[in-house]
């Protein structure tokens, strides 16, 4: 009832290892979050609805063959082994994207709004991003083209052959347009993926997020950081 009491004025108690309040543990971590999981929902349902309609446009072709495959093995692969392939390859292999961390080690960005600013942070942001995204791509993917198969069977579409319109304009103007809605809704299922599935992420590449914060809390028992996380 103390807790609960407290909670409601915004109190979510004191870290028992750092002796700091945990709201500004979890204020320092959330942003990093936040601008983690935007970029990787907003990467993957752009890719995801691109490629549905341009699958379902050219049905039936070699590419469809291997990119179906390719978009549920990306889906069904665990977040924390995609990551690792990106490490071992991308960052350990070929160097070309640090190994973790959201700055480089030094750095004077203290703040958030300095680090948002700085290329070295978005540089840092590749890699989780890159794999958050390639696990989220599959739903909107998978549900563009079914959507689209669905609607280039009907009337208007048709009628937009027999206009002559082009088959970009019967694409993207009308086909995709009316394919949205399913695609837009699970957007918000999306989301929840991305959150459940950033604590692994954030765990494999050290980033500074909420659910790396609560993998800590819990591996060290800090309770009170534990409870505010999963809040």
């Amino acid at each position: 009832l103390i807790y609960m009491g407290n909670l409601l004025q915004g109190d979510l108690g004191t870290s028992f290892l750092q002796r700091v309040p945990v709201s500004r543990i979890l204020g320092d971590a959330l942003p990093n979050t936040v601008i983690l999981t935007l970029v990787s929902l907003s990467c993957a349902y752009a890719f995801g609805i691109v490629a549905g309609a341009f699958l379902a446009f050219h049905r039936g072709g070699a590419v469809e063959g291997m990119a179906i495959p390719a978009a549920l093995a990306t889906r069904s692969a665990p977040e924390f082994w995609l990551g690792m392939l990106l490490l071992a390859g991308l960052a350990f292999q070929l160097g070309w994207f640090p190994t973790g961390g959201a700055v480089g080690p030094g750095s004077s960005l203290a703040t958030f709004s300095q680090r948002i600013g700085s290329a070295d942070f978005w540089h840092h942001l590749v890699l989780p991003a890159l794999t958050l995204t390639l696990y989220l791509q599959g739903l909107p993917l998978l549900l563009m083209r079914a959507t689209m198969l669905e609607v280039m069977g009907d009337e208007f579409i048709v009628m937009a052959r027999m206009k002559g319109l082009s088959r970009w304009s019967i694409v993207m103007r009308h086909a995709a347009r009316n394919a949205l809605l399913p695609v837009v809704t699970a957007f918000a299922l999306g989301l929840g993926a991305s959150v459940g599935g950033n604590v692994v992420v954030e765990t494999v590449f050290a980033w500074p997020g909420v659910g790396r914060v609560l993998v800590q809390a819990v591996q060290g028992a800090d309770y009170p950081v534990a409870q505010g996380a999963f809040i």
